[in-house]
């Protein structure tokens, strides 16, 4: 069942030392392409839907390399403009045990930060769309970025387009003021409202009755917000993931998902070793998007959005590269990592 999925945001240049060591120790650097909305693209299309992302690149060679990396794994990248000086950059410093990943930033002026609306015809682009997915990211760039978010919305809505977020509140490019001050407006055109605890206090003003930081990730002290929340912006689902870090390399995951009537909370999945968990947000995000396409109930969206997650901390890269097969077989219970004849 192909459906078109369209995500807007920033794919990135990542650059890496080798395993888990640090910075100052690296000889040589690895080198990813990834980016919150780009992976969501990523995963929908390894589960076979028409998956685009709307972007502006470089016309030089990094930015090809982003563009390629894209298509290799079947993403369309009808929509990505030409333009700008630079690929945004970040560095990742891989954690293990006790001590965490780091990220360094380098994405200031990039492509995507300074387009237009010019650049984009989002009514063209949303003609014939299923869904429309974007991330608390996009609009933290700049004051232009978050325009473009903006207009995307509006296009969505006039096409009648799913939409959903994924709050993902980044210190490091904006206060939680202004990420209020931006994201609460765009609150209305959003059917999907995806964000864990510390995105929902920082992006919207909601906070859980939970000690996270004690890991207490229990349901119960989610269900105020998330009615909350749904009664001031009329979301169709509230999700949130609920991650227990035990450490760098050991993490507890679930989520629960909201609809106005009833609660679910999915199994829980013990990741231990993480082999690399950056864009394990993004692949819940895919996940979830495929699963409220395709599945009957929010319950099975949602065991098959956490179970695509909990794989893709199992895979070095931003990206999730499994099928449909390997997830359900997952969601179904087969967790043993035998080997495959």
């Amino acid at each position: 069942m192909k459906k078109k999925i369209v995500t807007l945001g920033e794919i990135m240049l990542r650059l890496s030392p080798q395993g888990q060591t640090r910075f100052v120790q690296a000889e040589n650097l690895n080198v990813v392409y990834g980016g919150g909305e780009a992976n969501v693209a990523l995963s929908c299309a390894n589960y076979g839907h028409d998956a685009y992302f709307v972007s502006r690149v470089p016309a030089h060679e990094i930015g090809q390399a982003a563009v390629n990396h894209l298509r290799r794994y079947g993403v369309k990248t009808d929509y990505i403009v030409r333009g700008g000086d630079r690929l945004g950059i970040y560095y990742l410093e891989s954690g293990a045990s006790m001590r965490p990943s780091k990220v360094i930033y380098d994405r200031a002026n990039s492509a995507i930060s300074e387009a237009k609306a010019s650049d984009f015809d989002f009514d063209q682009i949303m003609e014939g769309a299923d869904w429309f997915h974007w991330s608390g990211i996009t609009p933290a760039l700049s004051s232009d970025a978050a325009e473009l978010t903006k207009l995307a919305c509006e296009a969505a809505k006039r096409h009648n387009v799913t939409v959903s977020v994924d709050l993902n509140f980044r210190k490091k490019l904006w206060t939680s003021a202004q990420a209020q001050k931006v994201m609460r407006p765009l609150m209305k055109y959003v059917d999907v409202c995806i964000g864990n605890e510390e995105d929902a206090a920082l992006c919207l003003g909601f906070v859980p009755e939970a000690n996270v930081e004690a890991g207490e990730t229990g349901a119960e002290g989610y269900k105020g917000i998330f009615k909350q929340m749904r009664d001031e912006f009329d979301f169709t689902y509230v999700v949130s993931t609920l991650r227990e870090s035990f450490s760098a390399t050991h993490n507890g995951w679930k989520a629960m998902i909201y609809n106005g009537k009833d609660f679910y909370l999915s199994k829980r999945y013990d990741i231990d070793p993480i082999i690399d968990r950056v864009g394990g947000g993004d692949s819940f995000a895919g996940g979830l998007i495929h699963g409220l396409l395709v599945k009957e109930t929010q319950g099975a969206a949602l065991e098959f959005a956490v179970a695509a997650s909990a794989l893709k901390h199992t895979i070095h890269g931003d990206s999730n590269l499994v099928s449909i097969e390997e997830v359900e077989a997952l969601a179904g219970g087969d967790a043993s990592g035998r080997v495959q004849r």
